[in-house]
C-alpha cells in the first residue's frame, strides 16, 4: 500500500481529521507509521539549507568576484541584493502556486530552476550575466522555499511539528552562516583555477539529487478547493516590492534622486491598492493571492512583524561584517570564514533545544531571551571592535559571536512555529510564502540600509582623511570601515529592541505544544 492509499484509509476512520485531511487529491498528513515523510523532510530540509547557503555565500567571495570580472559596486550590490530582490517578490506567488497547482509540483520545478540558474551564475563571463543569473536564481528560490514550510506544515501532525521545526531552526541557522565558511573554502581551494566559481556550482549535484528524490518520496498537496491565480494580486504586490526595494539597493550609487524617494512614498499607496483589490478579490470569488484572514490570526500578524524586523537585522549583519573583516581587516576569505565557525555552532545548538526543549515550558519568553542575547551579543561585539581597532583577532570575536549566535538560535526555530501554529492547513502555502517573503524583504531592506548606515559612515571618514593628506592610507580604511561596523551593530541593536517589544503580541505558547501536551496526557 502506497502513502497516498494509507491516506485515504486514514480518511475514512474516525477522528482522522485531527491529524491530516486529503487537499486536492493530494494527501495532507502522512500516517504516523510512514518512514516517507521523514525522507521528504530531508529532501526539502537539503534544498532550504541550499537556498540558505546561497544568501550568504556570495558575500564572501565579493573580492575574487571583482578581481576575475571587474565588477563595479553596483555590479556587486546587484549580484547579493539581486538575489534577495527577485526572491522577496515572488515568494508570496510562489506560496499560492503550491497551494494551487500542488507543493510537490511547485517544488520540483523551483529545485530544477535553481540548479540551472546556478550552472549560469559558475559559468557567467561578465557582471551583467552573474546579475541576471543570480536575479532567475532568486526567482526560482521564491517558487522552491515557500513548499518547505507548507510540504512540513501539511505532512506532520502538530504534536510532532514541534519537533521538526526544531530541526527546521537548526539547518535555517547552520545554512545562514554556513555560506561563508563554505565559500571561504571554495574560494581559497581555487578547484581547477575557477576562484569563486564552485560557490555556485556545488548546487548543482544537491539540486540534481533533490528532484530525483523528491519526485519518489515527497507526497502532493494541494488546497481543498479549487483556487485561481490571481493574476491582477501578482502584479500589485510585485510592484509594490520593486518600488520599495530598488531604490534602497541603488540609491546611494545613483546620489539617492528625487525619484528614488518618491518611488519609496508610492510604495505605500500601491500596497493600499493590492489590500483593498484582495478584499474584493475574496468576496468575488474566494481566490485571493494573500488570505487577508490570515491576519487576523493574532500569533501569525505578530509572526509576520517579527519576521520582517529580524531579516532587517540580519541583512544588515551579515554583509558589514563580511565587509569589515575581508576589506576593513584585510582578512582571507578562508579566514573571515573561520572566525564564523563559533556563531554556526551556537545557532544549531540553540536552535535545536528552543523548539524541543524550551519553548514548551517558557512559551515566548524563549524568543524575547533570544533577542535580548543576540543585543547582548552585538554591544560585545562593539565594545571589542572600539577597545581593539583593527588589531583585533579572531579569536577576541568568538565570545560575541558565540553569543550572538545563541540568541539567534533562541529566534529562528520557535518564530516559524509560532506563526504557523493558528494557520488553517489549506492555506499553508499562502502563509508560508508570506513567511519567507516578509523575511526577505526585511534582508533585501536591511541590505539597502547598508548604503546609509555602514558606506555613508565609512565615505565621511575616508572622506575627512582624505581632506587632510593627500593619499589615504590602509590603516585610515581600516579605522573608517571598523567605525562603519560599530555604527550598523548599533542599528542592529536598536531593532532587536523593537523586536523584543513586538514579541510580546506573540501566543505564550504556540498551539502544537498545547496539543503535544494534551496527546501525551491522553497517551
Amino acid at each position: 500500500m502506497d502513502v497516498l492509499d494509507k491516506d485515504k484509509a486514514a480518511e475514512s476512520r474516525p477522528g482522522a481529521s485531527d491529524s491530516g485531511s486529503a487537499v486536492g487529491g493530494g494527501t495532507v498528513t502522512a500516517p504516523a507509521g510512514d518512514r516517507r515523510r521523514w525522507l521528504a523532510l530531508a529532501i526539502v530540509m537539503t534544498a532550504a539549507f541550499m537556498d540558505l547557503v546561497d544568501v550568504t555565500i556570495v558575500n564572501i567571495a565579493i573580492p575574487s568576484i571583482e578581481r576575475d570580472l571587474g565588477a563595479s559596486f553596483g555590479a556587486i550590490q546587484w549580484i547579493t541584493a539581486g538575489y534577495a530582490l527577485a526572491f522577496a517578490a515572488g515568494l508570496i506567488t510562489g506560496g499560492r502556486l503550491g497551494d494551487i497547482y500542488g507543493r510537490k509540483r511547485l517544488f520540483l520545478i523551483g529545485i530544477s530552476g535553481f540548479t540551472i540558474a546556478s550552472a549560469l551564475c559558475g559559468f557567467a563571463a561578465t557582471p551583467e550575466i552573474l546579475a541576471g543569473s543570480r536575479l532567475l536564481q532568486g526567482a526560482m528560490a521564491a517558487l522552491m522555499v515557500p513548499q518547505v514550510l507548507a510540504i512540513i506544515h501539511v505532512t506532520f501532525p502538530a504534536h510532532e511539528r514541534g519537533k521538526v521545526f526544531g530541526m527546521f531552526g537548526a539547518i535555517v541557522g547552520l545554512g545562514a552562516v554556513s555560506g561563508p565558511l563554505l565559500g571561504a573554502l571554495l574560494t581559497q581551494w581555487n578547484i581547477a583555477g575557477l576562484e569563486w566559481r564552485p560557490i555556485f556550482l556545488i548546487n548543482l549535484p544537491v539540486g540534481i539529487a533533490g528532484v530525483l528524490l523528491g519526485r519518489k518520496f515527497i507526497t502532493e498537496s494541494k488546497a481543498p478547493k479549487a483556487l485561481r491565480l490571481d493574476l491582477v494580486g501578482v502584479v500589485l504586490v510585485t510592484v509594490a516590492l520593486l518600488m520599495l526595494i530598488y531604490p534602497l539597493t541603488r540609491g546611494r550609487e545613483l546620489g539617492w534622486p528625487l525619484w528614488g524617494h518618491l518611488c519609496m512614498a508610492g510604495s505605500v499607496l500601491v500596497f493600499a491598492g493590492f489590500v483593498a483589490y484582495e478584499k474584493r478579490k475574496t468576496r468575488k470569488d474566494g481566490s485571493p493571492l494573500i488570505e487577508l484572514s490570515l491576519f487576523r490570526v493574532k500569533s501569525f500578524a505578530a509572526g509576520i512583524t517579527v519576521q520582517l524586523t529580524f531579516g532587517i537585522v540580519l541583512g544588515i549583519f551579515f554583509l558589514v561584517w563580511t565587509l569589515y573583516m575581508q576589506i576593513g581587516l584585510g582578512w582571507s576569505p578562508l579566514r573571515a570564514g573561520l572566525t564564523g565557525v563559533p556563531f554556526s555552532l551556537a545557532v544549531s545548538v540553540a536552535a535545536g533545544l528552543s523548539v524541543q526543549k524550551l519553548v514548551p515550558r517558557f512559551g515566548r519568553k524563549v524568543l524575547q531571551t533570544g533577542a535580548l542575547t543576540m543585543a547582548t551579543g552585538l554591544l560585545v561585539y562593539i565594545w571589542e571592535a572600539g577597545r581593539y581597532g583593527t588589531d583585533i583577532h579572531a579569536w577576541q570575536m568568538a565570545l560575541p559571536l558565540t553569543v550572538m549566535g545563541l540568541g539567534m538560535g533562541l529566534i529562528v526555530a520557535p518564530l516559524t512555529d509560532a506563526v504557523l501554529s493558528g494557520v488553517p492547513r489549506e492555506h499553508a502555502g499562502s502563509a508560508s510564502g508570506l513567511i519567507n517573503t516578509t523575511q526577505q524583504m526585511g534582508s533585501a531592506l536591511g541590505l539597502g540600509l547598508v548604503s546609509v548606515v555602514f558606506f555613508g559612515v565609512v565615505d565621511d571618514r575616508v572622506g575627512s582623511a582624505a581632506a587632510g593628506s593627500a593619499v589615504v592610507g590602509p590603516g585610515a580604511v581600516g579605522t573608517a570601515f571598523v567605525d562603519g561596523f560599530q555604527h550598523a551593530l548599533w542599528w542592529a541593536v536598536a531593532v532587536l529592541v523593537v523586536i523584543f517589544g513586538v514579541m510580546f503580541a506573540l501566543p505564550a505558547r504556540p498551539k502544537q505544544h498545547v496539543e503535544e501536551s494534551a496527546v501525551e496526557a491522553a497517551s
